[in-house]
């Protein structure tokens, strides 16, 4: 989408088919639009396939507040033996009953709910020692693996035929859908592994706002800069405001036309120009006195601008 600002600033949100990996659709991204500042909000693996948000231009300063956000995926689990990989691209370990009846399994999605430390795989991207711990496994250097606190959100068994399970997940970022496969059958007594995933939310967007493989171009959906980060509270700056944000300055009330922060205050705010561009994000400061009788003017100080 090109701004008022000139360019083209936003996020396309690709469906990604299974086979390229997350980077080869950046690349492809990149490519059809003929643009080099691109990047995406959370890794796919190359097998999953589903919602890939690709930040363009301005908006990749933006993307580590999109990959901070929930997600949800479908997946199926595979019963009767783990593997390396926890997922269906590792070497299978020893068999094992794969038989679980309904009660047995609802109990394991219970205890799997909620906020867990969870404990990455052995292929992950996961810093151990300086090196992604993916490296240290494919030369067989075996280290401990990071646990790391997430949040499964809801985990809900969508059909159950034989060795497999359809399962919906939804969890905070940072979570590993194959780990929990594994954990799965691991509270089964089975072992287990993924064998298929799909993601279909990827914080604010869905598959309505998805772009199919062979659309992305120049002509392709994208959700333009003014409409990222919806959940954050917005204010409206004058036009010697927007010339304060140019030269990184703070905004007092005298620059901002509307939407001047007020106790209980937010974290970050978006900042707009009277046109209703996206033009930063800042965070209040001074709002609450240093020392008793001593009053300071509150200001946003602009962490983020995205104006030239």
């Amino acid at each position: 989408m090109t701004s008022a600002f000139g360019g083209t600033h936003g996020v396309m949100v690709v469906d990604k088919p299974a086979g390229p990996t997350s980077h080869d659709v950046v690349d492809r991204v990149r490519r059809a639009l003929d643009i080099r500042k691109a990047g995406h909000t959370g890794t796919l693996d190359p097998f999953a396939t589903g919602l890939l948000p690709v930040c363009l231009g301005k908006a990749t300063r933006l993307a580590r507040f999109l990959t901070g956000t929930d997600k949800t995926y479908r997946a199926t689990v595979r019963l009767g033996f783990a593997t390396s990989t926890d997922d269906l691209t590792g070497e299978p370990g020893p068999p094992r009953a794969s038989d679980v009846p309904a009660d047995a399994l609802e109990e394991a999605c219970r205890t799997l709910t909620g906020p867990l430390m969870q404990m990455a795989p052995a292929f992950s991207a996961k810093w151990v020692k300086g090196r992604r711990a993916y490296d240290l496994a494919r030369v067989g250097i075996e280290t401990p693996r990071p646990v790391s606190p997430v949040i499964v959100h809801a985990l809900t068994v969508l059909g159950h035929e034989g060795d497999r399970i359809e399962i919906e997940v939804r969890c905070s970022a940072g979570t590993y859908v194959r780990a929990l496969a594994r954990d799965l059958g691991e509270a089964l007594g089975t072992g287990g592994h993924l064998v298929a995933l799909r993601r279909t939310v990827s914080g604010p967007f869905t598959m309505s706002d998805a772009v199919a493989w062979d659309e992305i171009g120049p002509a392709a959906r994208m959700t333009g800069m003014p409409h990222l980060l919806p959940d954050l509270p917005a204010l409206t700056v004058t036009a010697p405001g927007l010339m304060a944000l140019r030269h990184g300055r703070p905004l007092d009330r005298g620059l901002v036309a509307a939407g001047f922060p007020e106790p209980p205050l937010p974290a970050r705010m978006r900042v707009l120009d009277e046109a209703g561009n996206l033009i930063a994000l800042a965070v209040p400061r001074g709002f609450d006195p240093p020392a008793p009788g001593l009053t300071i003017e509150p200001v946003l100080h602009p962490d983020i601008v995205l104006v030239d």
